[in-house]
């Protein structure tokens, strides 16, 4: 492959791995982490439902391997995203590569074969790669039969679903590394009136932040109630 600069790389900094809210998913942190050392497996593949926090992960391996002095890369292989095949090019050389929503390869014989490309020249390189996709390996209809064998190499993890308290949890534990104050009953309330999708929590978490500061008010049920309110009617 040419040698150039990796493209298109959009590193979030708040998305590390203390800034992930856990739940029942210790074991799968725990995997990463040792994979990113190197002491553990050479090739991951995570799976699970959408806005479970896979995205989250996989940006946070880039930040954990750049904090060790690694190179790293990462890529949200999206629909809107397969325009420019030549993001295969020169990423070769990173210690870390991690592909966001495998998936959306299949069917794209020239994706599906830069890829297998690609993923040949960075396992004989002996550098780490982590794969997301919405199911697991098996179920990805890929095209190229070696590209098949090659997704179930390695260890394949399911993200485990957050329970309603969890979720809870989780958004109070984002909103406080926010500095945002909400209470397990403001919680309730936001969960039981708002989308409950942890994407769409953190992006209601900034409009609260706004709306509190603007109006120097906290965040009570009556107050989050006339936020979601005004939010509607914008929407």
């Amino acid at each position: 492959m040419a040698e150039q600069l990796p493209l298109h790389f959009e590193f979030r900094a708040n998305q590390t791995f203390n800034d992930f809210f856990v739940g029942g998913n210790q074991e799968i942190v725990n995997h990463l982490q040792r994979c990113i050392a190197g002491s553990g497996e050479q090739q991951i593949f995570l799976w699970g439902q959408s806005g479970q926090g896979k995205s989250h992960l996989l940006q946070a391996c880039c930040h954990e391997a750049q904090q060790r002095g690694l190179s790293s890369f990462y890529y949200d292989l999206s629909p809107a995203n397969l325009t420019d095949i030549d993001v295969f090019n020169g990423i070769e050389g990173c210690d870390l590569v991690s592909f966001d929503n495998i998936e959306h390869i299949a069917g794209h014989a020239d994706w599906e074969l830069a890829f297998f490309n690609f993923f040949n020249q960075q396992r004989d390189l002996g550098h780490k790669l982590i794969l997301s996709a919405s199911c697991s390996p098996s179920l990805i209809d890929v095209q190229l039969n070696d590209l098949k064998t090659r997704l179930n190499w390695g260890l394949a993890l399911k993200l485990q679903s957050l329970s309603d308290q969890d979720r809870i949890n989780a958004l109070i534990f984002k909103a406080d590394k926010m500095g945002i104050d909400i209470s397990p009953a403001a919680g309730h309330f936001l969960l039981a009136h708002y989308h409950r999708d942890l994407e769409s929590l953190w992006e209601l978490l900034d409009t609260l932040d706004r709306a509190s500061l603007i109006a120097k008010r906290k965040l009570t049920r009556p107050f989050l109630k006339q936020i979601l309110n005004n939010k509607a009617d914008a929407d």
